[in-house]
């Protein structure tokens, strides 16, 4: 059977402090301790003055670099992150968004990213992005003729066919919901 990513991950630190006598985290300190902040470098330094593996000091390095206070990728944290600051007052229209897509069926998944939370079902549909003044509300409608309120994505985002830009929660109306159902249904 197979291992998961976390049990692989479990095991290879378990061999690393079989073979070495340290654990992973006395391993972490060393690596910080000695102040490189490039992952390249910090691995080749402890392949060297180490005689570790390339594998064990590839993920110290990255473990030694991670910052502990970042959001991970697809936590509510990033979506929080998104709308701070200058987009605080973007919130409203991302969740009146959020809502009409979360009611179109339990397949909708949400995946939030570092800048715009990507809407999925079996493949991505949609994208809701923050922008200074706006929310933008990217969609994968193929064939479809930009019109109106719905312009062709353009530079946007390249996994995305088309972009509405919102301004208010009173434009998240009809027209943008019908859009948004195309894509999903399409999805």
């Amino acid at each position: 059977m197979a291992k998961s990513p976390e049990e692989g991950m479990a095991s290879l630190f378990r061999n690393l402090e079989e073979k070495t006598g340290k654990s992973i985290d006395a391993w972490v300190a060393i690596a910080r301790k000695t102040g490189l902040e490039k992952h390249k470098e910090l691995t080749a330094h402890l392949k060297t003055e180490h005689g570790l593996t390339h594998g064990y000091a590839n993920q110290i390095a990255q473990k030694a670099l991670a910052k502990d206070d970042a959001p991970k990728s697809g936590s509510d944290e990033l979506i929080e992150a998104q709308y701070t600051g200058a987009k605080a007052d973007m919130r409203p229209i991302y969740e009146a968004v959020a809502t009409v897509v979360h009611k179109f069926g339990p397949d909708v998944e949400f995946a939030p990213k570092k800048a715009y939370v990507s809407l999925r079902r079996s493949k991505q549909f949609g994208v809701i992005q923050p922008a200074a003044s706006r929310v933008d509300v990217g969609l994968v409608l193929k064939g479809v003729e930009p019109a109106g309120r719905l312009e062709a994505a353009g530079s946007f985002n390249a996994m995305m066919t088309h972009r509405v830009k919102v301004t208010s929660v009173a434009e998240v109306d009809a027209e943008l919901v019908g859009l948004l159902r195309r894509a999903y249904g399409e999805a």
